[in-house]
């Protein structure tokens, strides 16, 4: 009424999207000659406000298309959007400012475009490349074994996993010398390089990731601060250590910050990206 339309949706996500697919979505397509094509690209390493400094000067410039920021839980997205008399049109115009502008100056932090997860990129990208992983996990539970079996197919690229909590399965199961968790500790540099080595060799996988740190509530035995993370990354040239101090968060966001991290080690890896940070 009065060029107003008023659209009432329910609340179950399953019952709204079913009826904004059916019916919503077709009855306001009619109401424009115009066509939106939207892309969602994906960034970990940098939170939102980072990245729109970053890009701050061109996203106030730029209208049509435009491009977004939004916070996530551990990431960040950007939102590129076209608006144009036809979908190739529209689609054109977002890939265009994709590339020359967002890829040019973010890039090495995009993880994926119209991705779902940081886990699907490192699957995708080890079957590309015929490669398979196993991790051994310490601080993050099995956490990264759980996602990635989540993907269907997971089964051609994942060997499997350790959850080697303490330090007996540490060193009976992935064969970190006594020597070294005397010295240093299970949360140290030394550990988290002999971790990812074991489980490479303990499964025969071509790659090898480990994740061992202070998940809290108190520091542990050794004096390491809560948020202490090692994450490690070996394959048949080398190993590759990361030392990452996450604060005094909770628990679950510790063990999820991690878990990206070692994902977003490997997929840094995968795509020829530097490693060391």
């Amino acid at each position: 009424e009065g060029g107003v339309h008023v659209l009432m949706l329910p609340g179950p996500p399953h019952e709204c999207k079913g009826m904004w697919l059916s019916g919503a979505e077709p009855y306001l397509r009619g109401l424009s000659s115009d066509t939106l094509v939207s892309h969602t690209l994906r960034i970990y390493g940098k939170g939102e406000s980072e990245i729109e400094a970053m890009l701050h000067d061109t996203i106030v410039k730029m209208t049509n298309p435009s491009v977004a920021p939004y916070a996530k839980t551990d990431e960040c997205m950007l939102r590129v959007t076209a608006k144009a008399e036809s979908a190739e049109k529209a689609e054109q115009m977002t890939r265009n400012a994709i590339e020359e502008v967002v890829l040019t100056a973010v890039g090495e932090w995009v993880y994926g475009i119209d991705k779902d997860s940081l886990e699907q990129v490192c699957f995708e990208l080890l079957s590309e490349k015929h490669l398979t992983l196993a991790a051994a996990e310490s601080c993050t539970g099995g956490l990264i074994a759980e996602r990635m079996t989540n993907l269907p197919g997971a089964s051609n690229a994942f060997m499997g996993g350790v959850v080697s909590y303490t330090n007996t399965v540490k060193a009976n199961v992935l064969g970190v010398p006594q020597t070294l968790l005397d010295e240093f500790g299970a949360v140290s540099e030394p550990v988290a390089r002999a971790m990812a080595e074991g489980v490479r060799m303990a499964t025969g996988s071509d790659l090898g990731v480990s994740v061992t740190g202070v998940a809290g509530p108190a520091s542990d035995d050794r004096g390491n601060p809560v948020g202490t993370v090692y994450i490690a990354l070996a394959d048949e040239k080398g190993t590759v250590v990361r030392h990452l101090d996450f604060g005094k968060r909770s628990r679950e966001r510790i063990r999820a910050h991690a878990a990206n991290s070692a994902f977003d080690l490997l997929r840094r890896h995968l795509s020829g990206l530097p490693t060391e940070m």
